[in-house]
């Protein structure tokens, strides 16, 4: 086994590196911003953890040893690999990039924006594969622990060092059928609370802000059934006269494509802002960058396609 001197100060790469290039302690001296006296210090202390002279005079000049040469181009390859450790990480380059992301994202996320990214990410970085992970029943910290790289939505992680970035603000909609009840006449709180409801709650959750709404006027709603995913209510909607609840703008494409019908629910309502969140581990990582503009741009192109959502009812 090789012994390690735990006390060599690896500085003396980088002056090792500007002496044998200048071949002059002071234009080395000049190179690195350093005195000449500290220079010729810093050789002292090489020939001596080296027992070499490395650099000799001849004549007005100094050359190196031939241990020196021997030494040179592995002293410039680590020093150059010491500047690739230190430096801030260069902007990836898409086209090179050949990893697989993980994004931990809702339905609505993945319906909405999942073909957008997808193209996106196929002209920039063919060799990229995106993994969208469905949201569980039970909240697990899939950005700490290294099995999410990005999270889409509302975002309600409860880790403290989390990186979150909003995306966009949404609201609520009701969605209905075509023809449904609801679509004629003015819908008033006690005509809605009244009507048949539908949650999509990936907890299960029977009640909600809407609940909350609809008893500060007194009322209540009959909800017959919570689902999973958004697009299982929309399912649902479609051939029943279960009323369910959409984001207004994230969602309207997949409504609209169903043949479905918005409508402004009468009551007020909490804004829904959507985010994307990720662990500062991943802060400089020049994939991960790439990642996130990705997102950013996709996000912001697909909405300004859509006009602000209106009701259709």
């Amino acid at each position: 086994m090789i012994a390690r001197n735990a006390n060599i100060d690896l500085n003396l790469l980088t002056a090792l590196d500007a002496l044998l290039e200048e071949q002059s302690v002071t234009a080395a001296a000049d190179r690195l911003g350093l005195s000449g006296p500290a220079m010729s210090r810093a050789l002292g202390r090489i020939r001596r953890t080296t027992g070499d002279p490395v650099l000799v005079r001849a004549g007005r000049h100094m050359v190196p040893t031939p241990r020196a040469l021997e030494i040179r181009a592995e002293v410039r390859r680590l020093v150059e690999a010491a500047h690739g450790v230190l430096a801030p990480s260069a902007p990836a380059d898409p086209a090179a990039l050949a990893r697989v992301f993980t994004l931990h994202a809702n339905d609505v996320f993945v319906t909405v924006l999942g073909p957008a990214l997808l193209a996106r990410a196929a002209e920039q970085a063919p060799q990229v594969v995106l993994r969208f992970l469905g949201e569980g029943s039970v909240d697990v910290p899939l950005l700490r622990d290294g099995s999410a790289d990005l999270e889409l939505g509302v975002i309600d992680s409860l880790e403290p060092e989390i990186r979150r970035e909003e995306l966009f603000v949404d609201h609520s909609v009701a969605v209905v059928r075509d023809g449904h009840p609801l679509t004629r006449g003015e819908l008033t709180p006690a005509r809605f609370a009244a009507a048949q409801h539908l949650n999509y709650s990936r907890r299960g959750r029977l009640t909600g802000p809407v609940d909350a709404a609809l008893a500060a006027l007194g009322l209540r709603r009959r909800v017959i059934a919570t689902v999973p995913t958004f697009a299982a209510s929309l399912m649902m909607v479609q051939d029943s006269d279960a009323v369910g609840l959409a984001n207004a703008r994230a969602a309207a494409p997949t409504v609209r494509r169903l043949g479905l019908r918005t409508l402004a629910v009468p009551l007020e309502l909490p804004p829904m802002t959507l985010e994307m969140a990720w662990h500062p581990r991943q802060e400089a990582d020049a994939g991960h960058r790439w990642l996130r503009g990705l997102v950013r741009e996709t996000v912001r192109d697909v909405l300004r396609e859509l006009p602000p959502e209106k009701a259709s009812g």
